[in-house]
């Protein structure tokens, strides 16, 4: 934070240290904001809840950098028509596009590499019987999934396989490049609240690719 790429690298908070609180409590104090978080189990989901500190009016890009390895098969549960920012070569540039956009199944590696974000809350992952379920809540915030597909397709000349599921708050990888609605901002309170919620389960046969809503 606040940027998922950008200057520094993936933001403020990436390379800071954190101190931790007796209740478990995680933060970290930044040039422009203080971030927390604090992460707990109820009925099996894991729950990390954030508090964002700022002046009022600060703008900010979140993202669960969720990197997995995933399996030739696996794919990406988000509802069919959703609306996405497709960018073709992982680069600053999107275009407007629709989910699955051609992202949404992962095969072997076959030297591509590209990003979305998708207007959704929710995504899951299915590889075999293994099934990852993502959701961010953020009242009053933009919030959407982050997909980084990169099949050996990056960085030059020695490129790997690495693919990134990323729910986030905003709906741009990096907040230079934010237009109105698309960044979270602070508002006249001074603190931002929002909440990632993980589960993981097994399944007997292969999930639809539609995930649950949360």
């Amino acid at each position: 934070m606040p940027t998922v790429r950008g200057t520094p690298d993936h933001g403020d908070a990436w390379s800071r240290p954190w101190r931790r609180e007796a209740d478990g409590t995680e933060s970290v104090d930044c040039p422009d904001f203080g971030l927390s978080r604090r992460i707990s189990v109820h009925e099996g989901r894991v729950v990390a809840a954030y508090q964002l500190t700022a002046e009022p009016g600060y703008r900010f890009v979140w993202a669960a950098h969720a990197l997995l390895d995933l399996a030739p098969g696996a794919r990406i549960g988000i509802p069919d028509g959703a609306p996405a920012r497709r960018y073709p070569d992982g680069g600053a540039v999107w275009t407007p596009s629709s989910w699955p956009a051609g992202m949404d199944r992962l095969g072997p590696d076959d030297g591509t590499a590209a990003g979305a974000v998708v207007d959704t809350s929710h995504v899951s992952v299915h590889d075999g019987t293994a099934v990852l379920r993502m959701a961010v809540e953020a009242p009053g915030q933009p919030v959407s999934v982050a997909l980084w597909r990169n099949l050996g397709g990056f960085p030059e000349p020695e490129p790997y396989r690495s693919v990134g599921v990323e729910p986030m708050l905003g709906r741009v990888f990096d907040l230079a490049a934010a237009g109105e609605g698309d960044a979270a901002c602070v508002p006249a309170g001074g603190e931002v609240r929002w909440r990632l919620t993980v589960t993981a389960e097994t399944v007997t046969e292969t999930a639809p690719a539609v995930p649950k809503e949360q």
